[in-house]
């Protein structure tokens, strides 16, 4: 199940069709506990009945985030993915845990919560570049 709140147009969520098979599709809309896709049975589902879909690496990886090179002085641990000609967003991978850092000159730290689902790295990566990330 995904709260309304949490999701926005262009989010990738997850629901289970007739063959109990996890079908991934981009929210088209959002109106009164309802999300809507023109490929779902009758374009819409019930918020309860979508499901977040969780964050792998191979998703990163699809989302043109690129790994530190350790050759060049990086953490192979950082994914980056820059958004502008000055900005990037970086991600460290340990663990299973996906933890947002920003450059700082004690090197990279830490900031908010640890990313689970696709949805909130979509969301995260909005709210700083105001752009979409797609695949």
């Amino acid at each position: 199940m995904i709260d309304e709140a949490d999701i926005r147009i262009g989010n990738y969520v997850s629901y289970f069709d007739y063959n109990m098979e996890e079908s991934v599709f981009v929210v088209e809309g959002i109106l009164d506990g309802y999300i809507y896709n023109s490929g779902l049975p009758r374009s819409k589902i019930p918020c309860e009945k979508a499901n977040p879909v969780l964050l792998d690496l191979y998703q990163l990886v699809r989302f043109d985030f690129i790994r530190g090179v350790p050759e060049e002085g990086e953490d192979e641990n950082i994914y980056s993915l820059k958004y502008n000609r000055l900005n990037s967003l970086h991600i460290r991978y340990e663990k299973g845990c996906f933890q947002p850092v920003t450059e700082s000159p004690a090197g990279f730290v830490p900031y908010g919560r640890p990313l689970v689902h696709v949805h909130q790295l979509q969301n995260l990566f909005h709210a700083l570049s105001r752009d979409e990330l797609t695949l």
